[in-house]
């Protein structure tokens, strides 16, 4: 990895609309020695998102110079024309501090990393109850036009193939619930 001694990370990953950034959220919060990882992307700021703090926004162009040039840990074209990638130095900055990062990633981000890191890494994937469940998330956040909820609904079924690969499985059915098993699982793992 570079500078500083890798310590250990967490990865949460599942299909959009599953409840993984709220799940991401309340771990941060815990006091477990947590910091986010943020991550990289050419997609368009929305509203509510600052720069720095939710995602790094770059353009086409620069997140394509990047690559070339080595920054990403991974990273993928998760959406035609649509990047995201996970910066080197950002996980070293976290490791410098003494901390563990987190990782809000998509399903095949998450297994990506999860290839890189190891047994260093708990890789969590966080499953909608049915995916109607995860259709009827998706609709009540009014952010998606027929046509982004057929896409992220096509992508779902892909990932939800891919979850038996994780380390755990988390069913939200009950946020509440999910956030205290996530917990549990999470401090078991770091104080190991």
């Amino acid at each position: 990895m570079g500078t500083g001694t890798p310590g250990k990370c967490i990865i949460v990953s599942a299909p959009s609309g599953a409840g993984k950034s709220t799940i991401v959220r309340y771990l941060l919060g815990c006091g477990l020695g947590l910091d986010f990882s943020i991550s990289a992307t050419n997609r368009p700021k929305r509203d509510h998102e600052q720069d720095g703090r939710d995602y790094f926004f770059i353009t086409t162009a620069e997140f394509r110079q990047r690559i070339g040039a080595g920054a990403f840990v991974e990273w993928e074209e998760v959406y035609p024309g649509r990047y995201y990638g996970t910066l080197r130095a950002e996980i070293e900055r976290i490791w410098a501090n003494g901390r563990a990062p987190i990782f809000d990633v998509d399903v095949v981000g998450g297994l990506r990393l999860k290839e890189i890191f190891g047994e260093q890494a708990l890789s969590i994937f966080v499953s909608p109850p049915t995916i109607e469940a995860l259709e009827e998330r998706l609709l009540l956040r009014g952010t998606e036009t027929a046509e982004t909820l057929r896409t992220r609904m096509d992508k779902a079924g892909q990932e939800l193939a891919y979850s038996t690969r994780y380390d755990r499985i988390l069913l939200n059915d009950d946020m509440q619930r999910a956030c205290e098993e996530a917990h549990e699982v999470v401090n078991a793992f770091l104080s190991a």
